[in-house]
């Protein structure tokens, strides 16, 4: 079999990161002395974090975060937001997620809800958690549209389940 039919057959199974690697590998003098089982091995590890990488994107993306680049690192904890650090680094264990409980963030006009929403929304993805983000008013939208048109329960079961 020769390294074009090779890789053309990575290409036809969806394994595009392992064919491009493969190609880099066959241009790079330095690893001909590698052992076959050490290629493999770092071929295989190629296709894998790109698949992770890849779910991690989509994740974000389909939570549809108004802020994807908020992060629980970047949390102000100034002495005037009265902020739990102990509470926050807690919730971003997304243990609350396992436990089957939901995030619900309450405060002042302006005092960052939006931010620490996606930057726990964030966490979860990581975890690879399928996450939603929602906003109060749009949720009570959704939900009184959907008693009046009968698809409260349709709609409640979108809620309940994140699998989209």
């Amino acid at each position: 079999m020769t390294n074009q039919s090779t890789i053309d057959k990575l290409m036809e199974m969806r394994l595009t990161a392992m064919a491009d690697a493969f190609r880099s590998q066959q241009d790079d003098p330095k690893l001909k002395t590698v052992p076959f089982e050490d290629r493999f091995g770092m071929l295989v590890d190629i296709e894998f974090s790109s698949r992770k990488n890849n779910r991690l994107k989509r994740l974000i993306k389909n939570a549809g975060f108004d802020q994807p680049d908020a992060s629980i690192m970047d949390i102000n904890y100034t002495s005037g937001r009265k902020l739990n650090k102990e509470l926050i680094r807690r919730l971003a264990t997304c243990e609350y997620i396992t436990e089957h409980r939901n995030l619900f963030i309450t405060g002042a006009t302006g005092c960052g809800k939006t931010y620490m929403a996606c930057a726990f929304g964030m966490e979860a993805c990581k975890q690879y958690f399928n996450t939603r983000y929602v906003r109060l008013p749009d949720l009570l939208i959704d939900l009184e549209l959907a008693r009046t048109d009968g698809t409260y329960k349709k709609v409640m079961a979108k809620y309940a389940t994140p699998w989209y």
